[in-house]
């Protein structure tokens, strides 16, 4: 009796760790794809994710973090770089904080419109710059993600009609030189701060207004702060879906064929989405009583490529690149 029952104990501790091995084995076979991301849960980007995570099939081991859980905002790109994370949502001006050459793809008014943005992405002048930032950062970008058109929200009553009022407006920008210049290059006195904090930022007056496209304004209910948006689109917003090439090259060419393609249509659809919100919520900010409105932006795109064009970030633009995404 009492041998009996020894042995199927033993014989039951023996499946439960044949069965844990196994169930290990299996997790080990999937391949991990850690993602980190500012942008919160209920971003457009995040139901974009969630589909390129679908699309990519059972073999990989998807794991988003968001809202800045995993990295910090700016810090993703060092972390894909030392191995500590497989993908990423990487600000461009990241990148142009480690390649000068890509400041060009940070400046006002480049990119006239998402079409624009992705027509160059596709390109061969794209593929240069992409290329580059593969050789240099060892990091793979897959596409860019639109989230919409920057425009400037202030929580203070000064209309805003050239770049000239502007001034004196603390806007609050991101961390970051190609940053903090673009805010200069708005005409405004740019302040440094952490995406999670302006709310609170606009609120006890810390900064006067801050720049984000539409659909980040109404997922971080930044409007509850603000009495108006002034329409500059003075940037068409886009982050980087990359994953890092380490993670990349240890894909087989059908497993990389699978994820490019599931990235391609997630972006696809992430666009779509923006586009249509963005034309839902002027309507909505409306009605929330702020007043929107469109200032000479002429005025704005003439003060801002003059200050570009003679700042020393231009200097280290590739020869020809500007006329180049011109003519796309």
């Amino acid at each position: 009796m009492i041998d009996f029952t020894r042995r199927t104990l033993l014989a039951a501790g023996a499946a439960v760790a044949l069965a844990a091995f196994g169930g290990s084995a299996v997790a080990q076979d999937k391949i991990p794809l850690r993602f980190s991301a500012v942008f919160s849960e209920q971003d457009i980007r995040a139901n974009m994710m969630k589909k390129f995570a679908e699309e990519i099939g059972d073999g990989f081991d998807y794991q988003g973090y968001y809202g800045g859980t995993l990295f910090k905002q700016g810090t993703e790109l060092v972390a894909l770089q030392r191995g500590n994370l497989e993908m990423g949502n990487i600000a461009p001006q990241d990148i142009s904080n480690q390649i000068p050459a890509w400041s060009i793809l940070t400046s006002a008014y480049l990119f006239r419109d998402s079409d624009h943005l992705r027509t160059f992405f596709d390109s061969d002048v794209g593929q240069e710059m992409k290329q580059m930032a593969e050789d240099q950062l060892n990091v793979k970008i897959l596409g860019p993600t639109y989230f919409g058109t920057r425009q400037v929200g202030l929580s203070i009553d000064k209309k805003i009609s050239t770049p000239e009022d502007m001034a004196g407006v603390k806007l609050r920008m991101p961390g970051g030189d190609a940053w903090q210049f673009l805010g200069q290059a708005l005409g405004a006195n740019p302040v440094p701060m952490a995406y999670a904090e302006v709310y609170t930022g606009l609120q006890t007056g810390a900064i006067d207004g801050q720049d984000n496209p539409l659909p980040n304004v109404q997922n971080m209910k930044f409007y509850e702060v603000m009495k108006q948006i002034a329409l500059t689109s003075h940037l068409v917003g886009y982050d980087l879906l990359t994953i890092s090439l380490d993670a990349w090259n240890k894909l087989t060419p059908e497993q990389q064929e699978k994820v490019q393609a599931a990235a391609d249509s997630a972006i696809e659809w992430s666009t779509a989405e923006h586009l249509k919100r963005e034309d839902e919520l002027a309507a909505f900010f409306k009605e929330q009583g702020l007043d929107l409105y469109k200032p000479d932006v002429d005025a704005f795109r003439q003060h801002a490529q003059k200050m570009y064009l003679e700042s020393d970030l231009a200097k280290d633009w590739p020869e020809g690149m500007l006329d180049k995404i011109n003519a796309l």
